[in-house]
């Protein structure tokens, strides 16, 4: 028997104008193959019963809410029940028929990446919870988690895109970025998850003028897009990487962790953790070698994390 209801969002990277996109700047972003699932189905009783599973199936994450107050009843996680719970009201907010009835329902969300990555487990939640509720889902992350929006414009997106913060909505618009050097291309997971919103409240508490900086941004984000070879692809990462350690006052990823890479690494998303993107010109073994030499045991290629 098929689900009430049934959705599938993408996870995402941001290839360029992490945490300056808060600010208005232009950001190359993209869906990746590895997403999250929603199913709701129909129950027995006057509650919402939620469950999470992670890519092996197994749950992480188990609550039930009262319908059609949504009081949190019981749930194997305080924090993140009370966070679950804040989505489901605000996506009220927009829709008082959510919910609304205290007929039970079985909802269930699964994800295929392992959930450290920071390819999105919130992003395509709320994703799907918009898509379930028939609202905004950008509004439901500010009234929520707060971020740029930029995972919310990929959960759905056909393939790469350009986001930028609008003063009303956000500006999306699908770009063809297919890059010939796609398998001198590489994104490897530094093994620990980042908090994104930490990176946020550091870069909130710069003093300095964002708007030479955003315009660079811009432009980086632009050649970034027209590369047409490899070494120039490569030199767009560095100065990148130079502009954001500058404003940031942070030392770049490679020169913590890959200062002798034959190539160009990038970080993505909140500094520190997550993925990087790695372009060189060296075999792909050689490259997968480099990695596992350094104890970085997660290497996928272009093809791999794109996948759509």
């Amino acid at each position: 028997m098929p689900p009430d209801f049934h959705t599938r969002a993408y996870g995402k990277l941001l290839l360029t104008g992490e945490y300056f996109v808060l600010d208005g700047a232009v950001a190359l972003a993209m869906p990746v193959r590895f997403g999250q699932t929603l199913e709701v189905r129909g129950a027995s009783g006057h509650a919402l019963q939620w469950r999470s599973l992670d890519d092996s199936g197994q749950p992480w994450f188990e609550a039930t809410f009262s319908l059609p107050t949504l009081d949190i009843i019981d749930a194997s996680d305080a924090d993140t029940a009370r966070t679950l719970q804040s989505m489901l009201l605000a996506c009220r907010a927009q829709n008082p028929l959510f919910l609304n009835e205290n007929t039970g329902m079985e909802a269930t969300t699964a994800v295929d990446f392992a959930r450290h990555w920071g390819l999105g487990t919130s992003s395509t939640l709320i994703a799907a919870l918009g898509r379930w509720a028939d609202v905004d889902p950008y509004r439901v992350l500010a009234d929520t988690l707060g971020g740029s929006g930029y995972d919310i414009a990929c959960a759905y997106a056909e393939g790469p895109l350009l986001y930028q913060r609008g003063k009303t909505s956000p500006v999306v618009q699908p770009v063809d970025f297919r890059p010939v050097f796609s398998q001198n291309l590489w994104f490897v997971y530094l093994g620990k998850k980042q908090d994104s919103r930490e990176g946020i409240r550091r870069y909130r508490a710069l003093t300095k003028s964002l708007r030479p900086v955003l315009a660079r941004v811009d432009r980086l984000t632009e050649r970034c897009l027209s590369a047409a070879t490899l070494s120039d692809f490569q030199q767009v990462l560095e100065e990148h990487e130079a502009l954001v350690s500058n404003t940031l006052e942070l030392s770049t990823v490679k020169s913590q962790y890959f200062s002798d890479f034959p190539g160009a690494v990038k970080s993505l998303g909140a500094w520190g953790g997550d993925f990087v993107l790695a372009a060189s010109a060296e075999p792909e073994a050689a490259t997968r070698a480099y990695f596992r030499g350094k104890g970085m045991e997660t290497v996928l290629g272009w093809g791999e994390m794109r996948g759509l």
